[in-house]
């Protein structure tokens, strides 16, 4: 498979770019970065080779097969639509894109062309995830009825990409971060958004951009289960254990893991206590080939359109 990437103003799309480089389906023959500062410094990170000087000579290029979208979030919508107007698959860091409108226009296309949509939610490829998966799967603490997560990240103002901050590039601290986590939660208990509880953002800990909405919770209901989050940009470091922290409650018991601790802790009477295997780096691509192919996935467009769309939702009411 061809692949192009277009936008890297998020470090995310270093995994990707890397993941690319090692798979030998994948082929990566254009680059393309609008910003001068974010196109010297991958260069030097990457050795990547900017050959396009448009994106639209990358969306005319009959050669590209896909298109891996890594730009400030604001611009994804726009990026995703073009590439799949123009008949490309799309594989994207997360948001996709901040607007249900331009999510509708891209379920649209992907629908009416037959094109996949990926992204990179990488929790999924979390071992003790994959492990309570199939723990819930088995009934093994009974129906669901309760979830809790907390996803706090560190601000870290000095060193995230300065366009965080500016209007219209950013879209909310809920869909920035939440798309994490909601994706879990609806892959782990196969439920969906029925109603928003109570939904908050607001600026706590970004005093050098008070407009910037660093923090957020909310309550959600998801068919007959109740989940409540933090994902605010509140932590001191990646290192908390509230990094990815995930309680399910179920009639019968509670499951319990985080993302750096590679068990899963079984409550009833006794703790139970389950080790997984260390987390590797997830294979975006080997999944996204499947899809392409008609395969079975990880992850497939509808699903990651819906967790997309559920998090907006959940970001439109915050506003």
């Amino acid at each position: 498979m061809n692949i192009a990437f277009a936008g890297f103003r998020h470090n995310h799309i270093i995994n990707l770019y890397k993941d690319a480089e090692v798979n030998s389906d994948i082929n990566i023959i254009a680059c393309y970065e609008e910003d001068t500062d974010a196109r010297c410094s991958m260069t030097e990170t990457l050795e990547a080779d900017f050959n396009a000087d448009t994106y639209g000579e990358i969306l005319k290029n009959n050669m590209v097969d896909a298109i891996a979208i890594g730009d400030y979030y604001g611009k994804r919508g726009k990026m995703i639509i073009d590439a799949l107007k123009n008949g490309k698959h799309v594989i994207c860091d997360k948001p996709l894109c901040t607007t249900l409108s331009e999510l509708d226009e891209i379920e649209r296309l992907s629908t009416e062309k037959n094109l996949v949509v990926a992204c990179m939610l990488d929790l999924r490829f979390l071992p003790q995830a994959i492990k309570a998966k199939e723990l819930i799967g088995n009934g093994e603490i009974g129906e669901v009825k309760t979830v809790s997560f907390t996803g706090q990240h560190p601000l870290m103002f000095s060193s995230r990409p300065s366009w965080y901050f500016e209007e219209g590039k950013h879209g909310g601290t809920i869909n920035d971060i939440a798309i994490h986590g909601i994706d879990l939660v609806r892959w782990l208990t196969k439920k969906n958004l029925t109603k928003i509880d109570f939904a908050k953002t607001w600026n706590a800990f970004a005093d050098r951009a008070p407009d910037f909405k660093d923090s957020a919770v909310f309550t959600v209901t998801m068919e007959d289960v109740t989940v409540s989050a933090d994902v605010s940009y509140s932590a001191p470091s990646f290192t908390v254990p509230t990094y990815w922290n995930f309680q399910f409650w179920g009639i019968e018991g509670m499951i319990s893991f985080n993302y750096w601790d590679n068990r899963v802790h079984i409550y009833k009477k006794e703790e139970t206590v389950i080790d997984c295997d260390e987390m590797k780096s997830p294979v975006y691509f080997a999944e996204f080939i499947n899809q392409t192919e008609g395969k079975p996935s990880l992850m497939t467009t509808k699903d990651i359109l819906q967790s997309q769309r559920q998090v907006l939702m959940i970001q439109k009411a915050s506003e």
